[in-house]
């Protein structure tokens, strides 16, 4: 079964969400996944260019050498879905 956008969406907001929470991840890395979040939330732009803008700072976020393999694994993830989006 095919996810539409809206659904994607709501399943990368809520792993941004968790990552912002896990404090076993460092403290810029949960920044990071907090403020794509809220970057995606924002309606002023069209999806693609949101998406594009968070897979951009989320590939800086996963190239972090101090990031546990299960973070960068979930960015890897999200990375993945963004992808996905189109307009």
């Amino acid at each position: 079964m095919q996810m539409n956008n809206e659904e994607k969406l709501k399943m990368v907001i809520a792993a941004l969400e968790e990552m912002s929470e896990d404090t076993s991840v460092p403290r810029n890395i949960r920044k990071g996944a907090a403020e794509s979040k809220e970057r995606l939330l924002r309606t002023d732009e069209p999806l693609d260019v949101r998406a594009a803008s968070v897979v951009f700072r989320l590939d800086e976020m996963a190239n972090d050498p101090n990031i546990p393999m299960h973070g960068r694994t979930q960015i890897w993830n999200i990375m993945s879905t963004l992808e996905t989006l189109s307009n």
